[in-house]
């Protein structure tokens, strides 16, 4: 599609606020195997077919963002790997890596699939995964899932380790739920070789009565708690995420605090998240979004689609205003992370 490109195609996309969007977070699919009490209602109701986007639609729109100068790609869901053929999808993206296009291509994923995925993951380009895991007890990660078993995962792991991939462990601190596993999550990444971040829960989709404010915890206390076991280490390490580091000077690894309650960090913010139905939401936290869906099937010229992106990040925002208090109990925003893309 590059021939059809509009003339100004190679400008950065720059938002009004002066930060360059290199990375686009993309889910593939709402769908999942689980239902994780902080994400999902155990009784969802998914998109229709019919809205969601071919995954050669999927490829032209990542692909256009690619020429518009995205440089980092992730692939989410809902569970990506549940989607039918998506190898296809990440195989075909993985030539923008090939060609240096692109830095980097990875997904977030719950490590279901993973023993069946991990080799051709790496076939296809993929060097580092994001595997979310809340707990290592068994009967609990059954509870915080619903429909998960904890064995299948791990062997995900095991596999996404023998085929060389870098893992990075992704926990939501979940108050009365698994505050008493922290130091045992930072043990087990450490003797795993995983680096491990902690998230804030979000307040996005109901989930059910003031379930999310009693589920609530603050990295600043999870934090100032694992600070009494172990040495937290300044580091100036990035990965284009949200994510703050520290080194664990016990074990070597990597530990990361991602903040959007406790810490607001959209003043470096390089993101936009596409959903798979062609809707670009320029912010997590707020309910703006565009239309992609439209001009990329009006049309098999880029021109329009190009310039619909551009105008979109034209609106981003500066910034979220995430609140959780018994005044703001619901949602900050309506829609699942499963839908935006976690």
């Amino acid at each position: 599609m590059d021939g059809n490109a509009s003339p100004h195609a190679d400008a950065p996309l720059i938002d009004p606020f002066a930060r360059a969007i290199s990375y686009l977070r993309v889910s593939v699919t709402d769908r999942c195997d689980f239902r994780c009490v902080y994400c999902m209602s155990e009784d969802m109701t998914f998109l229709p077919k019919a809205e969601i986007l071919s995954l050669e639609e999927l490829d032209r729109l990542c692909s256009a963002f690619v020429r518009l100068g995205v440089r980092k790609l992730r692939l989410t869901g809902g569970e990506p790997l549940v989607r039918r053929n998506v190898m296809s999808l990440i195989r075909n993206l993985g030539r923008h890596v090939r060609s240096g296009t692109l830095d980097e291509l990875t997904l977030t994923t719950n490590g279901s699939q993973l023993a069946k995925f991990a080799d051709e993951l790496v076939d296809a380009g993929v060097r580092r995964i994001n595997v979310s895991l809340d707990t290592l007890d068994a009967g609990r990660f059954a509870q915080l899932t619903r429909w998960g078993k904890l064995d299948q995962v791990l062997d995900g792991l095991k596999a996404a380790k023998r085929a060389g991939l870098q893992v990075k462990i992704n926990a939501v601190a979940l108050k009365g739920m698994n505050d008493d596993e922290f130091d045992r999550l930072i043990a087990w990444s450490g003797d795993e070789g995983f680096d491990l971040v902690f998230i804030e829960v979000m307040p996005m989709g109901e989930i059910g009565g003031d379930a999310r404010l009693d589920q609530y915890l603050p990295l600043s206390m999870v934090r100032a708690e694992i600070s009494k076991s172990w040495t937290l280490d300044e580091t100036d390490y990035r990965t284009g995420g949200p994510a703050r580091y520290f080194t664990v000077r016990e074990t070597g690894r990597r530990l990361g605090f991602i903040t959007p309650l406790t810490h607001n960090f959209c003043e470096s913010c390089n993101r936009v998240r596409l959903t798979c139905t062609g809707t670009l939401y320029m912010c997590l936290g707020q309910d703006d979004a565009a239309d992609l869906r439209a001009p990329l099937r009006a049309s098999d010229d880029d021109g329009a689609l190009d310039r619909a992106i551009r105008a979109a990040i034209a609106r981003k925002p500066k910034g979220h205003d995430f609140v959780i208090d018994r005044r703001h109990s619901g949602p900050a925003v309506q829609r699942h992370m499963s839908v935006t893309g976690g």
